[in-house]
């Protein structure tokens, strides 16, 4: 009898060995957040803003090790907020249903959409014949097409639409994820990627833009002083200094990526064939593709023009709901299509966000940052650089608008005070605040191409780390040699 209870319970003892070991970091993450939570508040940080900022260390962890699902990460972020922080539940939903949020949402049900009218393969298609089969100039395409219209209309706007595209693709080439793992990651970082870098090109290639400019007019231009002119930047000026920037890392996004990710196929021509024979087994464009086309126009005109007074996730909502009236789209493929999960992860991030501007821990990171800085680094290319570290860790942490918000009256006061250009050291916040590679969080883009299923949150690390180094380097020899030739 003793022998059969024992074997009775090894079974047992086998399952929670197996669920500890599972969940070992779930463990590390809570061991973690209650020794920080149990330490002495630091000098200069509200109490507050330690619990804000414990809470986005186990967040942290919990998003890089996935001991749990990523959307019950998310859901532990709003708890959290309500038990550990004490708001009023109403208040923290009121922070999860941003504009962002309904933009994300309202963008991966267009995206589902033009996926049911099967345009995706019509827009890769077109892609491939101008790049070719073979999987590096796919890629090349597919980051080029992905800039070029992101520097315009707003990066997360093209992941949205291009995301189908790199579907398509990859889907074609091998129905088995496991088969197709470096060739995924290869075509949706380069649209992430090729959106990221993009995005700071123009003043409408992303919020964080109109702030600095926003930031320029508010505190150092006075009508009465021709002097501040200079502070008045428009969209000529901003194309001139940032646009080549992006230029520049455009190629090195190629190599990045593929010196990391080695895709199992170094041509398309399966995909390609498949997809060419797919097209013309549907004929030519039908009355209902121009109609979806025309939708998705009106749509994208919609965030170019209103988005200023309306909003972006109302403009996206209504061209979903536009699809689902005219009949292009039913709700059960909505329902099935869209990852609904990363809608609550980006509604919980925006909402940490919110908790560590309004508590200050944001602002105590930064102060403490510069705090630190050697005397060296307080003048001259070693303090953009300073500038850049700092705007590109704060910026993995929240969105990069929310980063600039933040920090942009930190580091314009910093310039003035060390008789460093205003504007220079602004547009070094602005556009290290796109270097949000190591985080799923940390953009729309990386949020929108991580709900294909087919990329892991270590995958942004493995390259996002990369990233950062050549996007900041590029950033600060361009800070000290072209921005002194056009006058900056």
């Amino acid at each position: 009898m003793r022998r059969s209870v024992r074997l009775n319970r090894s079974p047992v003892l086998r399952d929670i060995g197996q669920f500890v070991r599972d969940k070992r970091w779930l463990f590390v993450a809570v061991l973690v957040g209650t020794l920080l939570y149990l330490a002495p508040t630091p000098e200069g940080l509200t109490h507050d803003g330690q619990i804000v900022l414990v809470i986005s260390a186990v967040a942290v962890i919990l998003f890089v090790t996935e001991p749990v699902p990523l959307p019950a990460v998310a859901l532990m972020i709003i708890v959290a907020q309500v038990l550990v922080l004490g708001r009023n539940s109403t208040d923290v939903a009121h922070s999860l249903m941003s504009d962002s949020v309904l933009f994300i949402m309202g963008s991966l049900m267009l995206a589902v959409a033009v996926v049911k009218q099967k345009l995706d393969k019509r827009l890769a298609y077109m892609i491939v014949r101008m790049s070719g089969t073979k999987t590096r100039n796919v890629a090349i395409g597919i980051a080029t097409v992905s800039g070029l219209l992101a520097s315009v209309i707003g990066e997360h706007t093209v992941a949205a639409m291009m995301l189908p595209v790199a579907l398509t693709l990859i889907t074609l080439t091998s129905d088995d994820p496991k088969k197709v793992r470096g060739l995924a990651a290869v075509l949706l970082f380069s649209i992430a990627y090729g959106c990221s870098i993009a995005g700071i090109g123009t003043p409408s290639g992303g919020a964080r833009n109109a702030i600095m400019v926003g930031y320029w007019k508010e505190f150092f231009y006075n009508p009465d002083d021709p002097n501040t002119a200079k502070y008045l930047v428009d969209y000529v000026k901003w194309l001139m200094v940032c646009y080549p920037v992006f230029l520049a890392q455009l190629p090195f996004v190629i190599i990045i990526l593929f010196s990391t990710f080695k895709p199992e196929y170094s041509h398309l021509t399966r995909a390609v064939v498949k997809l060419r024979t797919q097209i013309e087994m549907e004929g030519p464009m039908k009355p209902v593709h121009f109609l979806t086309i025309g939708l998705f126009f009106a749509t994208l005109m919609g965030w170019i023009f209103f988005s200023g007074t309306i909003g972006l996730g109302i403009i996206a909502l209504m061209g979903g709901i536009a699809f689902l009236v005219l009949g292009l789209v039913r709700w059960e493929d909505l329902n099935s299509g869209v990852n609904w999960g990363v809608v609550w992860l980006y509604a919980a991030a925006i909402s940490l966000g919110i908790e560590m501007k309004d508590t200050g821990a944001a602002m105590w990171l930064a102060d403490s940052f510069l705090k630190v800085l050697p005397d060296f680094m307080t003048s001259g290319t070693p303090l953009l650089a300073a500038v850049s570290v700092l705007t590109t860790l704060v910026t993995n942490t929240m969105s990069n608008g929310a980063a600039v918000a933040v920090l942009g009256p930190i580091t314009l006061n910093l310039a003035h005070t060390t008789g460093t250009s205003e504007l220079v050291v602004g547009f070094i916040t602005a556009v290290s605040s796109a270097f949000a590679y190591l985080t799923v969080i940390g953009t729309p883009a990386c949020t929108i191409v991580y709900a294909s299923g087919y990329l892991k949150t270590t995958d942004f690390l493995k390259v996002g780390y990369k990233m950062v180094v050549m996007s900041t380097i590029i950033l600060l020899i361009f800070a000290s040699f072209y921005w002194p030739l056009i006058g900056l």
